[in-house]
């Protein structure tokens, strides 16, 4: 396998702004037809046959780097702030306010963090593509930070108004998403 353009940068409109993107070309010899894309460490990985020329290659990088954006990320920061309204109307009483609630694409650990002093939220981009319900329950979970810092029996309680709490930290476990 023969491995070129490390680094290559390119430039994808798809979903209404631009956003670099860092590609890595894999060609191989074995690969006869297909081309095929994959995320990997946040870079677009692309596999490719080894006959195809760099700019028969381009075009289909463009067609891959913006399908595989509206997969990875096909909620916006809007979507995120709405759910978190909706949440914390329904299980907090409205009492929550918090300074933003963003998607973060730098946290290959953690699922959600939640800055108490700074009342700023970041939920793991890749909570986008699981079912809604398990993006709340990660959300509920930030949101119950605002009112207890640590994961004492008062914030578990706080997280458990949320009724399909454990239902989620099930799937979490089970599918290893982060």
């Amino acid at each position: 396998m023969q491995l070129i353009n490390t680094g290559a940068t390119g430039i994808c409109w798809c979903n209404r702004e631009a956003t670099a993107l860092e590609v890595l070309i894999k060609r191989s010899a074995r690969r006869k037809k297909t081309i095929q894309a994959r995320m990997v460490g946040g870079k677009m990985e692309v596999l490719a046959p080894a006959s195809i020329s760099d700019a028969a290659l381009q075009g289909h990088i463009e067609k891959l780097r913006c399908r595989l954006e509206k997969r990875v990320y096909p909620k916006d920061n809007d979507h995120l702030h709405e759910r978190a309204r909706t949440l914390n109307n329904r299980y907090f009483q409205g009492s929550l306010r918090w300074n933003s609630i963003l998607y973060s694409t730098n946290q290959e650990r953690r699922r959600g963090s939640c800055n108490c002093a700074a009342r700023t939220i970041l939920i793991s981009s890749k909570l986008a593509n699981l079912p809604q319900w398990v993006e709340d329950y990660v959300i509920v979970h930030e949101l119950a930070h605002l009112l207890e810092p640590n994961h004492g029996k008062r914030f578990k309680a706080l997280v458990h108004r949320y009724p399909l709490a454990e239902r989620a930290i099930g799937f979490l476990i089970a599918t290893e998403t982060m």
